[in-house]
């Protein structure tokens, strides 16, 4: 699945950078080629989803039988750790299909419920293939993770045309998948996907975008509460024993992790530079390092600099 993973977050990136260079090219007092555009997030739209699915069934799917449509309950699993990034990832993706719809001159409505539906629509059909292959099933903990996300970024840009709470992701590598590659990852690419251990999700909230235009405080400046997990080796429980270099028994205790944490909101920072608004727009998927509070077994640990 990771090789699938890498190959999409290409596209997945390589679109945004296409249609914010297509953005790029007009002239600053021009009218916006919207028929143009339009064509663009259509023709871009496709190809990413055409190229995914297929290379998801070809290195993924296949090896496996195809059965009639089941559904699995993986809800215990990784400590909910994997319901997290469904939601990351569908929160993300509305707000792209959202913006870049806006991007290309439809209503707002459609801007909401066309636009922000096709991330939504994408991870169903993924959801659907697990569901009619016999190596795995549909789940409706997936699903309902997928519709919280998308619910989340659809309802802010409602409400007030921009995404005030958002979903961010950190990663640091930890030593876990040394004892359990096949799970964990074998590669630093790996592991960034499927390591959990590592991952924390945050929800960021930026409260000073709430208050009047006119007061001056930064806008970016926003709070986060992040969780993660550690000390996982497998789905729901640690099914082997760890043996270290020295004959000892290592035993990994499975607990979830809560943060509090100061950040940045990217997107709140003025500037002209459309350049800038790309970076700043990719920069926001990623948690900001900071002083942070941890919060574990009923513990507080303080981190002078967390990731």
């Amino acid at each position: 699945m990771s090789d699938f993973y890498n190959k999409f977050l290409q596209l997945f990136f390589g679109t945004i950078l296409l249609f914010n260079s297509c953005f790029g090219m007009e002239k600053k007092d021009s009218l916006p080629n919207y028929k143009f555009r339009k064509i663009v997030l259509f023709n871009g739209t496709g190809l990413v989803t055409g190229v995914s699915l297929g290379y998801l069934n070809q290195i993924w799917y296949k090896q496996y039988p195809k059965v009639g449509l089941h559904a699995f309950d993986d809800n215990s699993e990784w400590l909910q750790m994997d319901k997290c990034g469904h939601t990351f990832t569908n929160f993300q993706l509305s707000g792209l299909m959202i913006k870049t719809f806006k991007w290309a001159g439809f209503s707002k409505k459609k801007q909401l419920f066309i636009g922000g539906m096709l991330g939504f629509s994408y991870m169903t059909v993924v959801e659907l293939m697990d569901g009619f292959s016999g190596g795995w099933g549909f789940s409706w903990g997936d699903m309902i993770a997928n519709a919280s996300g998308t619910a989340l970024s659809i309802s802010q840009y409602a409400l007030w045309d921009e995404a005030r709470i958002n979903l961010k992701f950190s990663y640091w590598p930890t030593t876990l998948p040394h004892y359990s590659p096949n799970l964990l990852g074998k590669t630093n690419t790996e592991r960034l996907l499927k390591d959990y251990n590592g991952q924390t999700y945050w929800l960021s909230v930026s409260p000073f975008a709430f208050c009047k235009s006119d007061m001056k405080v930064p806008r970016w400046l926003a709070v986060s509460f992040g969780y993660g997990a550690d000390g996982m080796l497998g789905a729901n429980y640690n099914n082997f024993a760890v043996i270290d270099d020295e004959g000892n028994v290592k035993n990994f205790d499975r607990v979830r992790q809560y943060y509090f944490s100061l950040d940045v909101d990217f997107t709140k920072i003025r500037t002209r530079s459309k350049i800038l608004k790309t970076i700043f727009s990719g920069l926001n998927l990623l948690k900001l390092p900071f002083p942070t509070l941890e919060f574990q077994n009923g513990k507080t640990k303080f981190h002078s600099i967390y990731f």
